[in-house]
C-alpha cells in the first residue's frame, strides 16, 4: 500500500503503521522523513516571510511617522501663511478705508473751495460792476442829472441795442435806485 502525498492527521498515520509491514514501514518512514522536511522548509519560509512582512510593516510606520511629521510641519507652515495673508489684507483693507477717506474728505474741501471760488468771483464780479456802475454816474449832482444820466445809459445798455447788455442793465438799475433813494434822503432831511 502506497502512502499518499496528501497530508494526513496522527489519527490516521497510527492506523496504517498498525496496517503495514516492514516494507511499508519503511516506507512510511521515508514518507514521514520527507514530510517533515517539507514541513521544517515551508516553516522556514514561512518564518522567512513573516520577516520580511515585519520589515516592510516597520518600512511603512516609518514613512507614516515621517508623513506625518511633514504633513504638520506643513500645516503648521499653512497657518502662518494665512495668517500674514490675512494681516496682509487687514491692512489692505485699512489702506482703502483710509483713501476712501481721504477721497471724500478730498471732495468735500474741493466742493467748499469750488463754493469759494465761485462766491470770491461772484464778489468780484459784484465789485467790478459796483464800480463801473459807480464810474457811470460820476459826476451827478442832482436828482434831476441823475435821472438824464439814467435815460441815457438804459438808451445805450438796453438789451434791444446792438451793443446792449442785460447784465448792465440790471447794474445800472440797481445803482439808480440806490443813488435815487440817497437824493430823497437827502431831500427829507
Amino acid at each position: 500500500m502506497r502512502f499518499a502525498e496528501e497530508p494526513m492527521d496522527t489519527e490516521q498515520i497510527k492506523e496504517r503503521l498498525s496496517e503495514c509491514a516492514d516494507e511499508e514501514l519503511s516506507e512510511l518512514k521515508l514518507w514521514l522523513f520527507k514530510e517533515n522536511v517539507r514541513l521544517k522548509m515551508e516553516q522556514s519560509e514561512l518564518k522567512h516571510a513573516m520577516d520580511k512582512l515585519q520589515e516592510e510593516r516597520k518600512q511603512l510606520e516609518d514613512q507614516a511617522a515621517e508623513l506625518e511629521c511633514r504633513f504638520a510641519v506643513e500645516r503648521k507652515r499653512l497657518k502662518q501663511e494665512e495668517a500674514f495673508f490675512d494681516k496682509k489684507m487687514d491692512i489692505l483693507k485699512n489702506g482703502f478705508l483710509q483713501l476712501d477717506l481721504e477721497r471724500k474728505k478730498l471732495d468735500r474741501e474741493k466742493l467748499q473751495l469750488e463754493a469759494e471760488r465761485a462766491v470770491h468771483a461772484s464778489n468780484r464780479r459784484q465789485e467790478k460792476n459796483m464800480d463801473l456802475g459807480e464810474m457811470l454816474f460820476q459826476g451827478v449832482n442832482s436828482q434831476l442829472a441823475l435821472k438824464k444820466r439814467y435815460k441815457d445809459l438804459i438808451k445805450m445798455f438796453h438789451p434791444d441795442n446792438i451793443a446792449g447788455d442785460h447784465e448792465m442793465v440790471l447794474i445800472i438799475n440797481r445803482i439808480y435806485e440806490e443813488l435815487k433813494k440817497d437824493y430823497e434822503i437827502g431831500k427829507n432831511a
